[in-house]
């Protein structure tokens, strides 16, 4: 079922797709739902997963506006709270964990528990070259968005002006940010996902969880001093692929329902 929300006067696309307490799906940069390949619909087999297309992204126009974490959060907390769901379960991968880590930050009363998938909480814990990457990305988005026009992705969202959709990307990820004074305040419990051939740095990945309490001592032979926060690493993957399997969902199912 797709539902579309007015935000502000934004057109914001909803797919939903199962039933049981809603799980909120935030998708990567540039890419859409279709992301997740078959962790919809494993993860639907128990919940009512609401799939949101962020702005300028899928089938959601964009606006007069730039790409900031904390502004596409803001359009989250609404679109949870336009559907009445209460406290919702986040998951975010990507650009769309750095926007469920700012809901969580920002709006704690509609966040119940979060799951950030291949997420970063500040800019240098992405390795060097993805930053250049991010640098490079404004003056080459004509470029690449032409040629993403005419693949599967630009077929699928032909509404989508890619070359925008690069440059505003590329212009949000060129920018500095540090979360991590915020994170140890994050009243959800959370679970952090990362690929064992990440974008993300392996010294941050344990910063990020050492903020949230854990990796801080031995959990004992029952496991009772084990910090509330709950971190894996998927072997075999990267930040790309970590989603072409059911491996996060299944990760993610067994700490939300936990």
């Amino acid at each position: 079922m797709n539902t579309p929300i007015t935000i502000d006067g934004m057109q914001i696309h909803v797919e939903e797709h199962g039933t049981g307490k809603p799980l909120v799906l935030l998708h990567g940069g540039i890419m859409a739902s279709e992301a997740f390949g078959p962790n919809i619909a494993a993860l639907a087999e128990h919940r009512r997963v609401i799939a949101i297309h962020l702005q300028g992204h899928g089938h959601t126009p964009d606006v007069d506006r730039p790409l900031r974490f904390e502004t596409l959060a803001d359009d989250v907390a609404a679109v949870i709270r336009a559907l009445d769901l209460g406290k919702a379960d986040l998951l975010g991968y990507s650009f769309g964990g750095g926007v469920a880590l700012q809901t969580a930050i920002r709006h704690p009363d509609v966040v119940d528990r979060l799951v950030v998938v291949a997420a970063a909480a500040k800019r240098a814990g992405f390795y060097p070259e993805v930053r250049t990457a991010f640098d490079h990305m404004d003056t080459q988005a004509a470029q690449i968005g032409a040629h993403v026009a005419q693949s599967p992705l630009g077929k699928l969202y032909p509404g989508v002006n890619w070359e925008t959709a690069f440059r505003k990307m590329g212009e949000l990820q060129s920018r500095d940010y540090d979360w991590m004074p915020q994170v140890g305040k994050i009243q959800a419990r959370t679970m952090l996902v990362y690929a064992d051939a990440d974008a993300i740095t392996m010294d941050h990945i344990m910063e990020f969880y050492k903020a949230l309490g854990g990796g801080q001592r031995d959990a004992g032979m029952d496991g009772s001093l084990r910090a509330a926060a709950r971190l894996a690493i998927v072997p075999g993957t990267t930040h790309y692929d970590l989603l072409a399997t059911t491996a996060v969902a299944s990760l993610a199912e067994e700490f939300l329902e936990a």
